[in-house]
Formats: C-alpha cells, structure tokens, sequence
C-alpha cells in the first residue's frame, strides 16, 4: 500500500503531500521534514530507492523518489509494493502533469494545487495504484474538466433563484 506522496522543492517547501494513513498534521510536517532532510543530503549519483528511513515511518517502509528540475516526487510505501513498479508510477505522475499542463514547472503545482489532487485521485485512490496509463489518466482528467466547465455558476443560481421572481 502506498503510505504518502509528496511534492517537495529542492528548499523543502512541500508542494503536495497527500497521506493514504491518517497522521495528525504535527506529524505529517515532520516527516515531510525528515524526507526533505534525507533527500537534499543524497549525492546525485546514487539510487533513487530508500530501505531504511528509521523508526519514523515504521520498519516497512520503504521510499521512491525522482528529481525533476526544483521538484522531488517522493512515494512512500510499504512492502507489499515493488520499488520499480513506484518508480514508474511517479513517471506517470509526471507525464500526466507534462501533458495536463504543457511541460510542467513549479509554478503550474503551485496554482493548480486542485487539478494535481484529482490527477493523483486518478491514479492512486486510498493507497492503491487505479490506473498507470497516462493517456487514460488524461482522459479522465478531460472529462472532469468539461463537465466542471458546463457547470458554470450561472447555471446555478438560475437553479436557485425562484420561479416567480424571475418573472
């Protein structure tokens, strides 16, 4: 089961951070602090695979991560999970994000925190991968948008405002 996924700048600045086990906010801030601390302390040339995070996260487990540009993508895990399999699963992330918003950059995580939530509730849903194809991703990510898009506020308050006093 996946545990968290993070979104973190290379200053430590979480961008995303969505827990799939309930942790109280005190406790989602350090180890969102801790997983910055080990990251920006690895060399650039070793794994992108953590076994042993300490018992902060608990003996199972295990973390992914890839270093694009100022961001790193980070998966948490545990050990019914395949490493190979997580870190193809942020290449989806990414390629999704790349295709939703034309060669995604911080700014576009940062002012469309909204459209990165349902784009990882496509892919991952309560800690389990749904889907790992990024163009079936974009599908549904198109079809939420154009029904959010027909739904537009006017249409709603002409619901709301009643019959006869729009006479």
């Amino acid at each position: 089961m996946i545990k968290a996924v993070m979104v973190i700048n290379t200053l430590g600045k979480p961008r995303l951070s969505k827990f799939y086990e309930f942790q109280p906010a005190e406790k989602q801030q350090e180890l969102i602090r801790h997983v910055y601390a080990v990251l920006s302390n690895r060399p650039e040339n070793v794994s992108n695979f953590i076994r042993s995070l300490g018992s902060i996260f608990g003996q199972d487990t295990r973390l992914v991560y890839k270093h694009y540009a100022t961001l790193y993508f980070v998966f948490l895990f545990d050990n019914s999970e395949n490493e190979l399999a997580m870190l193809d699963l942020i290449q989806v992330f990414v390629e999704t994000l790349d295709k939703c918003f034309r060669s995604v950059c911080e700014l576009d995580v940062v002012f469309n925190y909204s459209k990165m939530h349902t784009i990882l509730d496509e892919i991952i849903l309560g800690g389990q991968v749904l889907e790992t194809d990024s163009v079936e991703v974009m599908k549904a990510i198109e079809e939420i948008t154009k029904l959010e898009s027909t739904t537009s506020a006017s249409t709603l308050i002409n619901k709301s405002i009643p019959s006869w006093w729009a006479r």
